[in-house]
């Protein structure tokens, strides 16, 4: 029989609302043997049934929901309905060529992520209690959903405080790791192996796609460029000229080769630069004006505990983007971090302008694609800001 887990009175509010986590503070009590990652079940004070899911005492969010159904058992059948639940579901809003397949707790597969890049699917899990399902998962995708290989990038360092090490390598037959993907006629190479967290960043496809208007005949710059995805739009769409920078070498070189694989060698270059230091010094000393500047940093935090110093990051490169944009042009500015809510992604940027003494008109805002769903009662689930202004 399930270990029975209660909650303080007062407490879990949010879980009875739909909220997929329980923290360990809010446990009073518990009745019955567990070991870390079994199925427990889930009640209030009151000894109302909230939900079952998986245990981990190790982690700060002890207890992950994953059914409100106190018959439904945790097994491969509940996992080919939730995948396909998933699927379903991308098939009616978005291309899925290549997509998020599932999106954790927003999907209500709490801890697990999983990318499909053509037929080859990424699965990263974050905690311990959905470790011991990955065999099923990956029987479902290559069973059910023509899975050619299947690789894990469980190599997050989010693992350790689940008090997991960080892991990765193929969970069936070894393939070829570097798989051409294409994403609004854009050709890529993504490494799924050494790339940054899957291997690409599928979230910002929508806005991708959202540049290529403003970009025929201007002369872009695309800052934090990774795998030069923002630059190829740039370039694919009818730009003059466009420049990717980013601080790896690594990714200066993927981002070359595909820009060769799309025939745009002579229009997208590519060169290595720490973003801060090369627009103060083209800002300040070489006065170099483009009519598109594309800002999409990586988090600078990633902690409630570290957003002060996040805002003065994003402060400053909004700043030097927007002295680099002439005016009438356009400046494009993201943010991935969950932490960096949006009116204070909206403060930071307006703050910047103030400095900078431009104005700014707001053509667009966006978040993330729609095969990275926003659970509305899972504020965890929103993350990506992303805006389109004219710099007057």
């Amino acid at each position: 029989m399930a270990c029975k887990f209660y909650l303080y009175k007062g407490r879990g509010r949010n879980s009875e609302n739909g909220h997929l986590w329980i923290y360990a503070n809010e446990i009073e009590k518990f009745d019955g043997e567990y070991e870390n990652g079994d199925i427990i079940q889930v009640y209030n004070f009151r000894n109302e049934f909230i939900g079952k899911g998986y245990i981990n005492d190790v982690s700060k969010i002890a207890i992950r929901i994953m059914t409100r159904d106190i018959h439904e058992e945790i097994d491969e059948e509940f996992f080919r309905k939730r995948l396909h639940a998933a699927w379903e579901y991308r098939k009616t809003v978005i291309d899925t060529s290549s997509c998020r397949f599932l999106f954790g707790e927003a999907d209500f597969v709490p801890g697990m992520i999983i990318d499909k890049y053509e037929d080859y699917y990424v699965i990263q899990s974050l905690a311990l209690g959905i470790d011991k399902y990955k065999a099923i998962v990956v029987k479902i995708l290559t069973d059910e959903y023509g899975a050619k290989g299947v690789y894990e990038r469980s190599d997050a360092k989010v693992r350790e405080l689940e008090g997991m090490e960080q892991t990765k390598g193929f969970l069936t037959e070894p393939f070829d790791t570097t798989i051409e993907i294409i994403e609004n006629g854009v050709k890529y190479d993504v490494d799924i192996e050494n790339g940054q967290k899957t291997g690409f960043f599928l979230d910002q496809k929508e806005n991708r796609a959202a540049i290529q208007r403003l970009c025929k005949g201007a002369d872009v710059l695309d800052c934090f460029t990774h795998t030069g995805s923002f630059a190829l739009n740039a370039g694919i769409a009818g730009a003059k000229s466009v420049l990717g920078v980013d601080i790896s070498e690594y990714a200066v070189e993927f981002s070359r080769k595909n820009a060769e694989l799309n025939g745009l060698s002579d229009i997208v270059k590519f060169e290595c630069h720490n973003a801060f230091d090369i627009l103060r010094e083209w800002s300040r000393e070489e006065k170099r004006q483009y009519d598109v500047v594309i800002l999409d940093p990586p988090a600078f935090t990633k902690s409630r505990s570290t957003i002060d110093g996040a805002t003065r990051g994003y402060k400053e490169i909004n700043l030097r983007g927007m002295k680099l944009v002439k005016p009438g042009g356009y400046l494009v500015t993201c943010s991935c971090s969950h932490f960096m809510k949006p009116d204070m992604f909206a403060d930071t940027i307006a703050d910047a302008a103030l400095d900078a003494k431009r104005t700014l008109r707001q053509v667009e805002f966006r978040t993330q694609a729609a095969d990275h769903p926003i659970l509305w009662n899972s504020d965890e689930s929103y993350y990506l800001k992303f805006y389109i202004f004219q710099v007057v």
